[in-house]
């Protein structure tokens, strides 16, 4: 049985590496919603970059306030003690620190 390839013509592949200008952004792609928590909007789940983006935005600067946002629900949820929250924090302090080094 014949294997058929589909070759992506090198338009395809430039339209795969243009991303749209909200690409990344955490407070476009993941923006804090009216009841306190972040959605990704209607518009974000159409497009095609929608797993690379939202992952981009989260690895940024942006992504460690959103992990201290988790830190802090889970903390007044009774879900973590006090000291195991303050592990976390200082921890993401620590790598905070880290990006704006290199940066």
């Amino acid at each position: 049985m014949p294997t058929f390839q589909i070759d992506k013509t090198m338009a395809d592949k430039e339209l795969n590496k243009k991303f749209p200008p909200c690409f990344g952004e955490l407070e476009t792609v993941f923006p804090m919603g009216k009841n306190g928590l972040r959605n990704t909007p209607e518009t974000c789940l159409a497009c095609r970059h929608k797993t690379e983006c939202l992952r981009s935005a989260i690895e940024g600067v942006g992504g460690l306030k959103v992990r201290e946002e988790f830190i802090e629900r889970a903390y007044q949820s009774g879900r973590i003690n006090f000291l195991e929250r303050w592990s976390r924090k200082k921890a993401l302090e620590r790598k905070l620190k880290e990006r704006k080094k290199t940066e």
